[in-house]
């Protein structure tokens, strides 16, 4: 487990990161979400060494984060850092290579990714030649190329059409179902709503919330259903204890904090007809973004 503790960073007179602290488990996806210049990629820029904090520490399983431990790390900077005029399998080989692959291995591995990623019609182009998409395809390859156990994206889906963001998302998440752990920023809140099995919201260099992404939905919801019935609803409005938010015939959306009155609407609802839906709201990750930054 990747653990950020007390973070901090200034530049000139201006704080970047406050205190910042974190956690980036094993096997699992986290999110990494906030406005530009909130912090995002100063943060990862320290975890990757490519900065140095002012003040807190990163551990990894407990030890302190070196460069050694650095070497098993997987990066896409949100630029692109390729180069323009080697060819894309050529490049992912050379790139493994530099990570201690063996000539095989880093062919293999090479040869993989292309086809997970979809690029192996243009495995022989020159990146340049590339689409912006396609490119952006290369640049998670070569993140990927030497099987890191750390993954660690900048903005990964920026330029991706949704067909290759599905495919990158599956591939996102094999890595992740193997054991890696990986850190991802976005600023597509859907993809990150349906991909992070952790979230960590930052606004102005402090971390606003993190955790689980369920557990911060539940936390952050409000005591709302809906119900849909095949006979009309009309009567919720004279329910104790309910409040209802909007209605049309047959279905509503009320509020209640009690449990029971909630059960009691669906009691009622079934015997009067049939209840094709009835569910608490939860919040969206775009709700609780904007509730807490």
């Amino acid at each position: 487990m990747l653990q950020l503790d007390n973070i901090s960073k200034a530049f000139g007179g201006r704080i970047a990161l406050d205190g910042v602290s974190f956690d980036v488990r094993d096997g699992r996806m986290t999110g990494f979400v906030g406005g530009n210049g909130a912090g995002k990629t100063t943060t990862m820029r320290i975890l990757l060494g490519v900065l140095e904090g002012d003040a807190g520490e990163i551990f990894l399983d407990g030890d302190p984060l070196g460069a050694q431990q650095r070497r098993h790390f997987g990066y896409m900077p949100e630029e692109r850092g390729l180069y323009p005029k080697m060819k894309v399998r050529e490049q992912l080989v050379y790139l493994a290579r530099l990570h201690g692959l063996s000539s095989a291995d880093a062919g293999r591995s090479a040869d993989s990714l292309v086809e997970e990623l979809g690029l192996g019609e243009r495995r022989d182009s020159t990146l340049e030649s590339l689409s912006l998409g396609n490119q952006q395809r290369a640049q998670i390859a070569a993140a990927l190329v030497h099987d890191p156990q750390i993954l660690v994206l900048d903005e990964p889906f920026s330029g991706l059409d949704p067909l290759a963001v599905d495919t990158v998302v599956e591939v996102l998440k094999q890595r992740a179902a193997s054991g890696a752990s990986v850190l991802f920023s976005s600023h597509q809140l859907e993809i990150v709503e349906r991909l992070c099995d952790d979230l960590v919201i930052i606004a102005e260099g402090s971390i606003r919330v993190s955790g689980e992404r369920e557990a911060l939905r539940t936390a952050h919801s409000s005591p709302r259903y809906t119900i849909t019935a095949g006979s009309d609803l009309g009567w919720l409005r004279a329910e104790p204890d309910i409040t209802v938010v909007e209605f049309d015939g047959g279905h509503a959306t009320f509020d209640t904090t009690e449990s029971a009155a909630a059960q009691r609407v669906l009691s009622r609802a079934v015997l009067d007809g049939d209840v094709t839906t009835f569910a608490p709201q939860r919040a969206s990750l775009s709700q609780i973004f904007r509730e807490v930054i």
